[in-house]
């Protein structure tokens, strides 16, 4: 089949025709267009006016090669349809444009194969950087093999080798805990999804940190790995509940696991909190939304994200600088999801 000529795709305008039909050379308008090096504010403007009536658009691929410098950071995520993450990645949106910087995004699903992918793609588009919340190790290590700053985000894999950005969990994690042994509460389950990344291990050691603080034998019968998505953590949290004595309290160690606990509750008819009470690590929509509210451990992942990309950018700017880890405060936000334990039963 023949090709009409009217039916090709239109091609993109040149630096060359931009230069062409404003009657300077490719170098003044290079700089009339970039904003570096002098050009009489005439010239600039009619060079501009050209450019925006010929439709051209920089080539930022070989803006970069020429300059050995890119403007564009990577970011890899592991699940964007969790609001954390997708607050996360607005932070860093967010401050990346205020320092021009374009944000390529990518979400790994928790795959440490698929990460590994997403930084091999990373380094063949030359990032100036990339940020991450890692699922293992291998990627900060490739990224530095590459001569690639990287900054760990929420979790950390490769502590002293890399800067990392990251929550508070001990202690955020202890004063959930306390909250519920201060109203009385004994039997305190942990949901939680793993125990080997610094997130969770870091919110286990804070639950114990509390029941050591407060005195109280800790049963290690009570915490429950509960997996990665709601299903499967409500079927964890059904045999839980089903125990002869269950417990009168539950620390849910994400905002996915409280959602499990809170579905798995109604279901039981264990009623919150007359019957459980519940806290969540992490503050989302849905828990200020229900009844009662759910209290809460409040993150600010956006201010997460604006702190990850500007250490990153000093990073950057900074290669030789010694290592850095920057450690954000989270917060108990106190809601109606608590109560203390049922007479007789602690």
């Amino acid at each position: 089949m023949r090709v009409k000529s009217g039916d090709r795709p239109a091609r993109r305008a040149t630096i060359k025709e931009v230069a062409e039909t404003a009657g300077v050379s490719r170098s003044t308008a290079s700089r009339a267009l970039t904003g570096h090096g002098y050009v009489a504010p005439q010239v600039r403007d009619r060079v501009r006016d050209v450019a925006r009536s010929l439709g051209y658009v920089p080539d930022a691929t070989a803006r970069h090669l020429r300059q050995q410098a890119s403007r564009s950071i990577g970011v890899l995520v592991s699940d964007l349809s969790n609001p954390f993450y997708a607050g996360l990645a607005a932070g860093i949106s967010a401050q990346a444009r205020k320092r021009q910087y374009t944000m390529m995004l990518a979400d790994d699903g928790g795959s440490p194969e698929v990460e590994v992918e997403a930084a091999e793609q990373f380094v063949a588009l030359r990032v100036a950087g990339v940020l991450v919340t890692p699922v293992s190790a291998e990627i900060s290590t490739y990224l530095a093999r590459q001569h690639i700053p990287v900054v760990e985000v929420d979790r950390r894999f490769s502590a002293g080798a890399c800067d990392a950005v990251l929550v508070d969990n001990q202690t955020a994690a202890q004063s959930a805990t306390r909250e519920l042994l201060d109203l009385g509460h004994r039997r305190i389950a942990l949901v939680i999804d793993e125990m080997h990344w610094t997130t969770g291990r870091d919110r286990l050691a804070g639950y114990q940190a509390a029941f050591a603080a407060a005195g109280v034998p800790f049963d290690d019968s009570m915490v429950v790995s509960a997996g990665w998505d709601v299903d499967a953590a409500r079927i964890a949290v059904h045999k839980l509940l089903g125990q002869p004595r269950p417990p009168t309290a539950v620390f849910a160690a994400n905002n996915v696991l409280a959602e499990a606990v809170w579905r798995a509750a109604a279901e039981l008819n264990f009623a919150i909190p007359q019957r459980l009470s519940l806290v969540a690590f992490d503050d989302v929509a849905w828990m200020s939304l229900v009844t009662p509210g759910v209290t809460a451990i409040a993150q600010d992942p956006v201010a997460l994200g604006e702190a990850a990309i500007s250490q990153l950018v000093e990073r950057i700017q900074a290669p030789l600088s010694p290592v850095r880890t920057v450690l954000l405060s989270a917060s108990l936000v106190s809601r109606g999801s608590t109560a203390p334990p049922p007479r007789g039963r602690r």
